[in-house]
């Protein structure tokens, strides 16, 4: 059994080599935060405070500086893609501070001080006659579509139990908690995610094929303040 055990870990770790080798023949696009040329302000109803997106440059490399205080908005990437064709996600985030009042449970404590979106497009031709009532009218109210759903990759305040939380504002927004309170705070910190994977374990189905991007720190609710840094996302 032995034996059996370490063949199959020899083969997984082959196949694992060869699709991280495919996946990176397949990059979509790989943001280094030279400017913010992709990107465009992302702001929501009601929320007159922005926070503040800007370029650093430290020793040659340029990094994301995002400071919220009392503040919420957030940078959306101009371009979308297909999630089936690009599902992985890899960054390099780090934060300086987490929020003494946040909470991933609550809608007080709505608030991280670095997150990673992926919105999933809403298709009209393939909802339901309900759904399409529901974002009739909110395109109606704001313009446009909101998106279908949502993942939110965060740095939680505070630990908690489940790896995925349901949104305290909208059931279709999943909470997908990284890292959890402020142990790592000022270190760099490699994520890696697979996001169909994540979808189907949060919602039990299969993802609207449309995607696009959206980073946020914000602190609205709670009132605080942070400064983060992303370095770079790839998708791929």
């Amino acid at each position: 059994m032995i034996r059996s055990l370490r063949i199959f870990l020899v083969i997984s770790a082959l196949c694992l080599s060869a699709a991280t080798s495919l996946d990176q023949k397949r990059v979509f696009f790989r943001e280094d935060f030279n400017n913010l040329k992709n990107w465009k302000p992302l702001h929501f109803p009601k929320i007159k405070r922005h926070s503040s997106y800007t370029i650093e440059e430290r020793g040659g490399k340029h990094y994301l500086r995002a400071e919220s205080n009392s503040s919420a908005s957030g940078l959306i990437f101009k371009r979308e893609y297909n999630i089936y064709k690009y599902p992985y996600i890899e960054w390099r985030w780090r934060i300086s501070n987490v929020y003494d009042k946040g909470d991933a449970m609550s809608k007080a404590g709505d608030d991280y001080p670095i997150r990673v979106y992926v919105l999933f497009k809403y298709d009209p031709e393939k909802a339901t006659l309900p759904e399409k009532l529901r974002y009739n009218s909110a395109r109606l109210l704001y313009g446009r579509y909101p998106p279908h759903s949502g993942l939110n990759y965060i740095w939680a305040n505070k630990g908690h139990s489940d790896y995925i939380i349901t949104n305290s504002y909208s059931e279709k927004t999943k909470m997908i908690l990284l890292q959890m309170g402020a142990s790592l705070a000022g270190q760099w910190i490699t994520e890696r995610v697979h996001v169909l994977s994540d979808y189907r374990r949060a919602f039990g189905e299969n993802p609207p094929a449309r995607v696009s991007l959206a980073i946020m720190n914000d602190s609205d609710n709670t009132r605080e303040r942070s400064v983060s840094y992303i370095d770079y996302i790839i998708v791929y």
